[in-house]
């Protein structure tokens, strides 16, 4: 079974300037540790894509599932579950809590999902770890850097294991040393089985992808697998320039 199933999926917005179709029949299967980047222009529909599998939004109609859950016939704390169990976010402004250290913004998820304080403690330092980043556990986010912040949402975002990781534009605010820095931890997760979905504008994020598909007006115009580039080849050149 696929991790990610959806037929005919479509999301319309009843406007006071009228009816749009922000997605039209999208149909797409995605399986478990795939790593996709989704494009597309401003008003092609990804964000709306975005927004329903991530449980964010319901669809107008068609179907949706996620990790064998029908999604659209779940309601409002239904989905807020799913989403808990199910789905890790990285943001492009990484999100984190100014006042609480590194640490404690890892473990919010756990909070939710009902972990004691031990078990919180133990799987955010091993998450930290897992970025690269458990000896600055106890940093708050503004004695860390744009990338180490962004290191300590992913950490955040992986805590509670999820099935799918989904990054909306998570390069978008770092610069571009940065940002290879961060694809390259995104793929090593990925061969370490994680599934990722990334939504970007960025042709060259886009192929760090080993499947790229593309938005046009709310319909699928493209979805084909591509050899990515390797992430850690580009960091070493210029290591080695």
């Amino acid at each position: 079974m696929s991790l990610i199933e959806t037929h005919d999926l479509r999301r319309v917005y009843e406007l006071d300037s009228g009816r749009v179709v922000a997605l039209d029949h999208a149909s797409l299967s995605i399986e478990k540790s795939d790593f996709i980047a989704v494009m597309g222009p401003s008003g092609s529909g990804k964000s709306t894509f975005m927004n329903l599998i991530g449980c964010l939004d319901k669809p107008t109609s068609g179907h949706y599932r996620l990790a064998g859950t029908a999604v659209e016939s779940l309601d409002a704390n239904g989905l807020a579950r799913l989403r808990n169990r199910e789905i890790g976010f990285v943001f492009q402004q990484f999100n984190l809590l100014p006042r609480i250290d590194a640490l404690s913004n890892v473990e919010l998820p756990m909070i939710y999902a009902g972990f004691d304080k031990k078990t919180r403690r133990d799987r955010a330092l091993h998450a930290l770890g897992r970025v690269g980043l458990a000896e600055r556990a106890h940093h708050r986010p503004m004695q860390l850097s744009g990338g180490q912040q962004q290191r300590v949402a992913i950490a955040r975002a992986l805590v509670n294991s999820p099935s799918l990781l989904l990054a909306d534009e998570p390069t978008g605010a770092l610069d571009s040393r940065t940002a290879i820095e961060i694809l390259a931890l995104f793929q090593e997760l990925n061969r370490e089985g994680v599934t990722i979905v990334l939504v970007t504008h960025d042709a060259d994020v886009g192929r760090h992808a080993r499947r790229l598909i593309r938005f046009k007006d709310g319909k699928i115009l493209d979805d084909h697998r591509q050899t990515p580039l390797d992430a850690r080849d580009l960091l070493s050149a210029e290591v080695a320039a």
